[in-house]
């Protein structure tokens, strides 16, 4: 058998002493390797097969990594992995101490930029062009932004302010006609009316054209004939109008096609930025992921043969379903609950309530800044929206949360789904901050649900609070099996609930943290030290007169949450302050996410190495306790 090719490739370097015949060989055998690699792994596969000739003919073409290459979002980047100088350890993707599953640039020096949320390239790339052409370098910057990732008006913003500058940057639009789920809005259509109008040029047609435009100076004329021209193929391209020179469609998957356009534009005098429209196809090349209706955005492991997936079995609901399902409950009873999500209909579990309910389900694409303003005109109606947001995707619409919501005290209602460590996906996905953000708003109400049953109550209590936004977090992954209350089950506002009664210790939980601290308080029990377990439910509004008695009956008061510096411990301990129970001798300990971002792991894992398991809990009750005994010896002592 033959030495493949790919096994001769480490780096870009050697792909570029192959010869141009050689590079459909290369891709055939690099989206080999993509799908044996990713099903050990896991992770985003759909996205990876979709740019494998892409990857290919882009480090073919430019010296990598003197010339910059960002990928945006960064799911479809594991064939660039390979053939960076990380092949020998691709099969550690999204594992505690390997590879991350975006483009991180502490990993290697071939990720100018980290990515992992969206709509980030433009601005990042025309940042590089910009130094670049202050420094007098002129090697090339490159970035590839998917048609999902376009309907977010950060790429416009971008966009816009490239046209202006005139800035030598080469955008990418890789037009799966898909991001997660199907792209929604103008953009798509747009994209779409450029398809259909059958300007799929062939590869003498795109030289041809790329060479007229590049190759001789226009007189103002013959610019004009030009735009004229292309005005009469491409129907007038947004693009052009942005400032932009357009290119295509051309079809993403012919990588002899590709490395000539490519090799045309590096090489041309062209004064302005340039964006090629390339077609590509999700999932490419592997007949599961092209017959999937999410193309295997995302996978677990699976058999390459059957493309079975290996999920784990759990008899409890997820926390996902769990929201949706009760939503759904409500929404049969209330014709005024919407819901909103910001390209997550399945993420979110929204992709149920859409079938139930398709017109008051509202996909906004990659926009939550736009997303979270629109369910505030809604509730300006009197329309009860539902924002279903990961934690860590709300942090891009945190102005508008403040100024459009908070300020005017409208009832939007957030589901922070993904709250706390989410594993795999690492510390960009990791729903670490929302509960510092959100409590210190002004007209908030903010809880955290510590189990399923919970989740159902606090969805059941949200859906009448009608005069201040309010917000519920919930972790990523199944619940925990209980049995869930009905819709009509609600919560008094700002009122905790005591779990077990001890004596020594005062463990105040928020969230889903609530099974270790259980779980501690048996371990402790053994060691002759009872804990009270109160579960908060509300960091806003505090639950201050349950607070106070546990401080007032309790040597020392630890809280535990699954969120930073600035939240629920902050929030008790100046309440606690306030009212000098420190001076009276009250020990307070709280126990936060560490001061820093946790790379991928399991989540059990993470979180033992964040210090909020119940071997953690269990050392930090036993410190304090310790703490109290060294203070009163030597007080005697004096």
């Amino acid at each position: 058998m033959s030495e493949k090719l790919l096994d001769k490739i480490n780096y870009p370097a050697d792909l570029r002493l192959l010869k141009k015949n050689q590079l459909k060989q290369v891709s055939k055998e690099l989206r080999s390797e993509l799908i044996n690699v990713v099903s050990e792994t896991g992770g985003h596969l759909g996205a990876g097969l979709g740019v494998v000739e892409l990857t290919v003919a882009l480090h073919y073409v430019f010296n990598t990594p003197k010339d910059k290459l960002v990928w945006d979002v960064g799911h479809q980047c594991y064939p660039h992995k390979i053939i960076t100088g990380r092949k020998d350890r691709i099969r550690t993707l999204r594992k505690g101490g390997g590879l991350s599953g975006f483009t991180k640039r502490a990993e290697s020096e071939y990720d100018p930029f980290g990515a992992a949320h969206s709509s980030t390239s433009i601005s990042s790339t025309l940042g590089m062009a910009t130094a670049k052409k202050l420094s007098n370098d002129n090697n090339n910057v490159v970035a590839v932004i998917g048609d999902g990732a376009m309907s977010a008006g950060m790429a416009y913003e971008a966009m816009n302010n490239a046209g202006a500058m005139k800035s030598k940057l080469i955008v990418i639009l890789n037009d799966n006609d898909m991001s997660i789920a199907r792209p929604v809005g103008a953009m798509s259509k747009y994209l779409a009316r450029l398809l259909s109008g059958k300007i799929y040029f062939s590869l003498r047609e795109t030289i041809k054209l790329i060479l007229s435009a590049f190759s001789r100076r226009f007189s103002k004329s013959a610019g004009k004939a030009e735009d004229i021209f292309r005005g009469i193929i491409t129907g007038g391209t947004l693009f052009n109008q942005l400032g932009f020179y357009y290119i295509g469609p051309i079809d993403g998957h012919d990588v002899n096609n590709l490395v000539t356009i490519l090799e045309n534009v590096k090489n041309s005098k062209h004064d302005g930025p340039i964006l090629i429209h390339a077609i590509t196809k999700k999932g490419k090349g592997y007949k599961p992921a092209e017959d999937s209706g999410d193309k295997y955005h995302g996978v677990s492991k699976f058999n390459v043969l059957t493309g079975e997936q290996s999920k784990g079995k759990s008899k409890a609901p997820s926390y996902t379903k769990v929201f949706a399902n009760t939503l759904i409950k409500h929404a049969e009873n209330d014709t005024k609950i919407v819901a909103i999500t910001g390209a997550m209909p399945s993420g979110t579990g929204l992709d149920l309530f859409e079938k139930k309910f398709p017109e008051r389900m509202f996909d906004v694409g990659i926009a939550e800044q736009h997303g979270v303003t629109f369910a505030a005109g809604l509730a300006t109606e009197g329309y009860k929206p539902f924002a279903a947001i990961y934690s860590t995707f709300l942090q891009r619409a945190y102005d508008q949360v403040v100024h459009d919501v908070a300020i005017q005290s409208l009832p939007v209602r957030f589901a922070i789904d993904r709250a706390g460590l989410v594993g795999a996906d690492g510390p960009t996905h990791a729903g670490s901050f929302d509960i510092t953000y959100l409590s210190t708003l002004p007209n908030f109400i903010v809880m955290a649900a510590s189990d399923e049953a919970e989740l159902v109550r606090m969805i059941n209590t949200s859906v009448n609070i009608n005069d201040k936004p309010s917000a519920f977090r919930y972790p990523r992954g199944s619940g925990i099996g209980m049995e869930l209350p009905n819709i009509k089950e609600k919560l008094e506002i700002g009122k905790g609930k005591i779990i077990l009664n001890g004596k020594h210790v005062a463990v105040l939980n928020f969230g889903a943290r609530l099974m270790e601290c259980k779980r501690a308080s048996e371990l402790l029990k053994k060691k002759g030290i009872t804990t009270t377990i109160f579960d908060a439910r509300f960091v806003k509004p505090l639950d201050e007169k349950s607070i106070i008695e546990l401080a007032s009956n309790h040597d020392a008061i630890i809280t535990i949450e699954e969120g930073s510096i600035g939240g629920f411990g902050s929030h008790v301990s100046k309440l606690l302050s306030d009212r000098r129970f420190f001076d009276k001798g009250l020990k307070f300990r709280s126990m936060i996410l560490p001061d820093k971002f946790l790379d991928q792991d399991t989540p059990e894992k993470m979180y033992q190495a964040a210090g909020l398991n119940s071997e953690s809990i269990v050392q930090k009750i036993e410190n304090v306790l310790n703490s109290n005994i060294v203070i009163a010896k030597n007080k005697n002592l004096s």
